[in-house]
């Protein structure tokens, strides 16, 4: 097991998890915002127990990697991706990505992916694009993310405890069994990222249009969500993604939140391993 860095092109150290036999068939999780490669532990554990090689970086910015002043949107996370991939030298490669995540899998498999990929996999993803815009009326309207904005620069720790606490995990529904341990957890790896790549990351997972690059892809993709996902509304993403994309399954779970995949490790890692075998 190794955890190591990479240096890109604009001298950014992005740190990445590498776990596994290196013969084994890789699969890369790209995490959500404001998280790290952490938020995958109950994956990449139940994958590495199926004898996977399992790979998780840090998107720049975020966790360990470096907290850069520059590069935080989407063409600079995918090009990251892309270097850990080539550093690693993996191949027939199964992509994961959630949330945030799903948008930089989505524009790595689309502009770099070539040769390199087996499947993707986008769970509680922002494409096509969150935005509402004319061409995209079931968007949501830039002042929820202008919200998102200010609250993060007016005590970005009390943001992070609220979302958590809250609508992320669905912890604010009716008889919800709120866990102060996934709370904190999230609390955890958003605080240890820098406060200006999460500031300007809402744009980039907010503002980015993925249209063409779902339409380029060829590769199998499974397309997850949440029906009772707050943070991306399941009307205006999944559904409209899997019509874009060439080769893609939909499946939609009711009453499941935004982070299940660590509310419901167990089912979606059941999901994902029936994907990958088949």
């Amino acid at each position: 097991m190794t955890n190591e860095y990479v240096t890109v092109e604009d001298g950014t150290e992005i740190f990445y998890k590498d776990w596994g036999p290196k013969d084994g068939q890789p699969i890369v999780f790209h995490h959500g915002w404001p998280l790290s490669g952490d938020d995958w532990d109950s994956q990449m554990l139940f994958f590495l127990g199926k004898g996977y090689r399992v790979i998780a970086h840090d998107r720049r910015g975020h966790g360990r990697s470096s907290q850069v002043s520059d590069g935080h949107d989407m063409d600079h996370y995918a090009a990251d991706v892309a270097a850990v991939v080539q550093h690693l030298d993996l191949r027939n490669a199964f992509h994961v990505g959630h949330s945030t995540g799903g948008g930089e899998a989505t524009r790595y498999v689309a502009r770099h992916g070539k040769g390199r990929v087996s499947k993707l996999v986008l769970i509680g993803a922002v494409p096509p694009l969150m935005l509402k815009t004319a061409a995209n009326p079931g968007g949501l309207p830039i002042e929820v993310f202008d919200g998102l904005r200010a609250a993060l620069a007016a005590n970005r720790s009390q943001f992070y405890m609220d979302l958590a606490g809250g609508p992320f995990y669905g912890f604010n529904r009716p008889g919800a069994q709120v866990s102060q341990a996934i709370v904190q957890n999230w609390w955890r790896q958003g605080m240890t990222g820098g406060a200006k790549a999460h500031y300007e990351g809402i744009k980039a997972f907010s503002e980015t249009d993925f249209s063409e690059d779902l339409k380029s892809i060829d590769a199998p993709t499974l397309v997850l969500h949440g029906q009772d996902d707050q943070i991306v509304p399941v009307a205006d993403s999944a559904p409209l993604s899997a019509k874009l994309l060439k080769n893609a399954t939909l499946k939609i779970y009711e009453g499941l939140p935004h982070g299940m995949a660590t509310t419901h490790a167990d089912t979606i890692n059941a999901e994902l391993l029936r994907f990958f075998s088949a």
